[in-house]
């Protein structure tokens, strides 16, 4: 987690190892959206009452239009009043995940983020600093390959800071 006035972001910092699912079960945006706010509630990032109010509002921002940002990748996320700080969680699917992506292609890697209520403009700055980490194909290609989840922390840690 990290201060919600922060402007600096660097992914590491928003995951731990048990906020990674290296093998994601979920067969839909639907249910891949379920099983991380599952992970946040197993971990202590998101309190179990707040886990449907959160689940609809990340619900309503993806039915206004899909996360799913093309390369493979989607990045649920929603703003809401049970959280502090920004919080993450980021799943990888090796069968792949239909997510009525902009460029149609079903995805591997998803990204939950939730910002702190009234927080806009870092909001605003934490999405696109992490699409832009996730648009580098290098990096991209070695979360997919890595074996487990503390190989995909290595690599998210290993990475430079991306600046808002």
């Amino acid at each position: 987690m990290i201060p919600a006035h922060s402007q600096s972001i660097a992914l590491g910092d928003l995951l731990t190892r048990n906020q990674i699912i290296a093998d994601m079960q979920a067969g839909n945006r639907w249910e891949a959206i379920d099983e991380l706010l599952g992970n946040l509630v197993a971990v202590g990032a998101l309190r179990a009452e707040h886990r449907e109010a959160t689940a609809a509002a990340v619900r309503k921002r993806e039915s206004t239009m899909s996360t799913g940002i093309g390369f493979g990748i989607a990045l649920p996320h929603a703003s809401t009043e049970f959280t502090s700080t920004v919080v993450g969680v980021l799943g990888r699917s090796r069968k792949r995940i239909s997510f009525e992506s902009l460029d149609g292609q079903p995805v591997s890697l998803v990204l939950l983020l939730l910002v702190p209520q009234g927080q806009f403009q870092q909001h605003l700055h934490t999405v696109a600093s992490v699409a832009r980490m996730l648009h580098k194909e290098a990096f991209r290609r070695m979360l997919e390959q890595a074996a487990d989840a503390d190989a995909m922390l290595h690599i998210i840690r290993n990475q430079p800071p991306i600046r808002a």
